[in-house]
């Protein structure tokens, strides 16, 4: 009833998120991103060259016999081959090279304490301040408690693009020339960050489509 009345949060919800989760992730994107190594990814001037080998190799079965119908034969193979290279030999490649740069990619640190909320503004993030600022001259004489947090908002128009899996939303941002993105679990629905507000305002914001995150797998 009351994330009916009040579709925003009143307090941050924690990301929890662990090293498996952050992979996991990045290759649901992958995923999603692979559905474009088909058929229907051919340009229209390689369905051409095709059909000219193919309709070439075709007559030359018909009017030709003997051993010289080898190369028309060949001609098939390397089509049905070159077809096999273009899909599927193409998707295998990229999920390896993907594969190694997510492996390379450590989950920034941050991203255990982050805390996530959203409010009509935009995105609120906010995680605990660190011992050192909580001990620094300038925090000395106020009262802050050791668990005191620091905050900051991502505006929903420094929202640069934005995209979505079964199980995750992905936010890349911009902000004084700085880039940066977040991985959003859809699980956290359940724990009070409604998903679908985030949603709502990034539709406004932007149409869904998003930029490659391997460069920028965190926030910012």
């Amino acid at each position: 009833m009351t994330k009916a009345l009040y579709p925003y949060t009143l307090k941050p919800v924690a990301l929890n998120m662990s090293e498996a989760e952050f992979r996991a992730a990045q290759l649901s994107l992958f995923e999603k991103s692979a559905n474009t190594f088909t058929l229907k990814s051919i340009k229209p001037t390689e369905w051409i060259v095709m059909a000219l080998v193919v309709a070439a190799a075709i007559a030359g079965l018909v009017f030709v016999s003997g051993y010289s119908t080898i190369i028309f034969w060949v001609m098939l193979v390397l089509v049905g081959l070159y077809l096999l290279a273009r899909t599927v030999g193409l998707k295998w490649y990229m999920r390896r090279e993907y594969e190694k740069q997510v492996a390379s990619t450590e989950m920034p640190e941050q991203m255990q304490t982050l805390q996530l909320g959203v409010q009509s503004h935009g995105l609120v993030m906010a995680m605990p301040a660190p011992r050192d600022m909580l001990q620094s001259p300038q925090m000395r004489g106020m009262q802050m408690r050791a668990g005191a947090t620091q905050s900051a908002s991502i505006p929903w128009s420094a929202v640069s693009s934005w995209d979505e899996t079964d199980e995750f939303l992905f936010v890349m941002f911009e902000i004084k020339g700085q880039k940066g993105s977040q991985i959003i679990p859809k699980r956290l629905d359940s724990q009070g960050l409604p998903i679908a507000t985030i949603k709502k305002h990034l539709s406004e914001i932007k149409p869904q489509g998003l930029e490659s995150m391997v460069e920028h797998p965190s926030t910012k």
